[in-house]
């Protein structure tokens, strides 16, 4: 049992500054003595009287939650309150205990998520409804429950208590505390600071008084179960409570989850406006306000901590925007803990990571902070949970995964995988909601840039070179015509190349940048394809080099969409450049073998898209067409690729007969080439056969030829 020590007040006697004697208190709530004559012998209520009315059991260095996760997921815990009988005087009501929040100075009354709250106690008369308000850090979720506070206050409820749900001990402290202050069953008081608390829950269901209880940062459902309140009898008492969690018990015994999202974007724009005008700096408020609310990402907590900065600074919104937008900035110090004038009492980034170490120590252990990595770099609005299942995601977490010194990693398995999502959803680091479809898993941006801020640089490659594999499954999977996901791939395609820059290109993840234009033209975007295709092609070549494949393959499916926009000059100007670039390509590959499977590949796909664009651009009987079909065709008999090589010739040979004529020297040229290759064909065919009617018998070992 740990004890914590308690200060009690001094007094003034006789004329002598009298210091009572110290007393601790156990975490149970029993107060025990440590010395003095008047010092507590078991319990007798809450706390001894003084002259406050309170006594303040401090705990020294960080708070002690009842479960291990308690501290790390409210992250403000500081003392436990135990409170002194009130004094035997006639009861007034209405009464009020806790500290009620006062509203922000520009809050927004969000009378939507209000009307879903409401409509939660639709048909619950007789019993008690608790609506949990759930959502991640900062989005207003204590703002929400104040609000209806101080409404029930206006309203005249009889007693309204606020809980700091965030440690038992505090729920049971405040229990305690109210038990003694609206007289429940005042015989049976003082035996023990749970049997108070219990008391109190039986007042709440058998009164007649109006009343509402809000449990505030409930950290722990699980160890809440044994204190939530029970059905009222005359149906007049309400619970609001305010949790991180979206575990399933939340919902049982008569409670309702509602979640709790960002601002709307008007809902944003009009705190901007209220809170800098509420601070004689309208001058601040411009025309990228918008897009300001939308780089926050909506998020309450971020728009306070900027409008402060914005004052003390005196910044408008779009030099504001213009500094978060750069990559250098970090979070800590765009919304310093300085801006928190609305008393939120932690900065952006620790409150929107608060609960990640507690996951991290969950099961699946280790998982919880190479997953949100992953996730970081991808689209914040979301992404298919079918990434999750790619094999290159599974590799990732394997050599991620982080274990204690003495422990062995167990390897990861999908089904692991798809737990380490459920964790996370639960703790509200991101969402996973199935009816989201291809978008099922998201991510708030701001949480996304505090999570790129705190990885190391080393994990950086590995990271990116996950995003990009997973997502050429993704990509190789999915068909043209399914538009939706296609849009969704493009999203995620563009977050990580944003925030992978020149490292994308060096995991080979241009391949995603070059599936992203074809899937524009494809989708009918030619007009969006050719401001990506001009900046792809620019990229690649600073890159990769003029003669690269993927430059001049890059260029063909720029050509392609400019003739898609009717712009026509555009598109033959690209191809016309590129003849000599690709000439001297396949001369390189006629040199000999290239060095690499891979090389070979690129020759024959760099061929092959240009002789497909050239017929689509210039038709197939232009001479630019006929000639880049015989020098594929070469290229497939230098491969071994006899059968395609002869059909493609053949079908080159009638284009040029009807182009050039049949007595052109180009014609003759492709038809002599063509007769030759049939007569080789031939010639080795026969050999082939007659090896086979005549098989060579083995020489005799006298005539071996050593």
């Amino acid at each position: 049992m740990r004890r914590f020590r308690v200060r009690r007040p001094s007094r003034v006697q006789d004329g002598t500054e009298q210091t009572a004697p110290p007393v601790s208190v156990s975490e149970s709530g029993d107060a025990v003595a440590t010395g003095g004559g008047d010092a507590l012998s078991g319990y007798r209520g809450p706390g001894p009287q003084t002259d406050g009315g309170i006594v303040r059991v401090e705990r020294s260095g960080d708070a002690v939650a009842s479960a291990a996760h308690a501290v790390a997921i409210s992250g403000h815990v500081s003392q436990v309150l135990v409170s002194a009988p009130p004094p035997r005087q006639p009861l007034h009501w209405p009464v009020r205990l806790g500290s009620v929040p006062v509203l922000a100075s520009a809050f927004q009354d969000r009378s939507a998520v209000r009307d879903r709250i409401d409509q939660a106690r639709v048909g619950h008369t007789t019993v008690v409804l608790a609506q949990v308000l759930s959502g991640g850090g900062g989005v207003g979720k204590t703002q929400l429950a104040a609000a209806y506070a101080h409404q029930a206050l206006e309203d005249g409820i009889d007693l309204v208590v606020w809980v700091d749900a965030s440690d038992i001990e505090q729920v049971i402290a405040r229990y305690a505390h109210a038990a003694h202050v609206v007289e429940a069953a005042e015989h049976l008081l003082g035996k023990s600071a749970e049997s108070d608390a219990g008391l109190f829950l039986q007042w709440l269901a058998t009164t007649r008084r109006p009343w509402l209880l809000i449990l505030d940062d409930l950290t722990d459902p699980e160890a809440m179960q044994k204190w939530w309140p029970p059905s009222s009898a005359f149906g007049c008492g309400r619970v609001v409570a305010t949790t991180r969690r979206h575990d399933a018990v939340l919902s049982g015994g008569g409670r309702t989850v509602v979640d709790i999202d960002t601002y709307s974007a008007e809902e944003a724009e009009a705190y901007l406006h209220e809170r800098l005008d509420s601070a004689h700096a309208a001058h601040l408020m411009d025309s990228q306000a918008g897009k300001l609310a939308a780089a926050l990402g909506y998020l309450p907590l971020a728009l306070s901590h900027a409008a402060a900065y914005m004052v003390n600074e005196d910044v408008p919104c779009a030099d504001y925007l213009h500094r978060f937008n750069d990559s250098t900035a970090r979070l800590d110090d765009l919304l310093p803990r300085a801006a928190d004038t609305e008393g939120y009492g932690r900065q952006v980034a620790a409150a929107l990571l608060l609960s990640l170490d507690v996951a991290q120590a969950s099961e699946p252990v280790g998982l919880a902070v190479p997953v949100m990595r992953l996730a970081a770099i991808l689209d914040p609005a979301g992404h298919p949970r079918s990434l999750w299942a790619s094999d290159a995601v599974t590799r990732y977490l394997n050599t991620q995964r982080s274990v204690l010194p003495n422990e062995v990693a167990a390897t990861v398995d999908p089904d692991q995988v798809r737990a380490a999502l459920r964790l996370l959803h639960r703790y509200s680091l991101l969402t996973d909601h199935a009816q989201a479809g291809s978008r099922a898993v998201r991510l708030h941006a701001l949480t996304a840039r505090a999570v790129r801020e705190c990885t190391p640089d080393a994990t950086v490659p590995a990271v990116v070179k996950t995003a990009v594999d997973s997502l050429r499954e993704l990509c190789d999977e999915v068909s043209w015509f399914d538009r939706e996901t296609t849009a969704v791939l493009r999203t995620n395609i563009d977050s990580v190349d944003a925030c992978a820059g020149d490292l994308l290109w060096k995991v080979e993840g241009h391949y995603l940048l070059r599936w992203t234009l074809r899937s524009l033209i494809n989708a009918g975007l030619a007009t969006a394809a050719i401001p990506y295709g001009q900046r792809l092609t620019g990229i690649s070549e600073q890159l990769l080099g003029r003669t690269h494949p993927m430059t001049l393959i890059a260029r063909r499916d720029l050509a392609w969409a400019s003739f898609l926009a009717r712009r026509h000059k555009d598109a033959f100007t690209l191809l016309q450049e590129d003849f000599p670039h690709q000439d001297a390509r396949l001369a390189r590959e006629r040199q000999g073998p290239s060095p690499t499977a891979n090389g070979r590949v690129h020759a024959v796909a760099l061929l092959e898209d240009t002789a497909a664009v050239r017929a689509r651009l210039l038709g197939p009987e232009d001479p630019a067409t006929l000639e880049c079909q015989v020098n594929l065709a070469v290229l497939y008999w230098s491969r071994g690729d006899r059968s395609r090589a002869t059909a493609l010739l053949e079908q080159s040979l009638i284009g040029c007969q009807i182009t050039f004529g049949t007595d052109h020297l180009y014609t003759v040229s492709v038809n002599n080439r063509l007769s030759l290759w049939r007569e080789q064909h031939k010639r080795r065919w026969w050999n082939r056969a007659r090896s086979q009617l005549h098989p060579i018998r083995p020489a005799k070992t006298d005539d071996a030829v050593t």
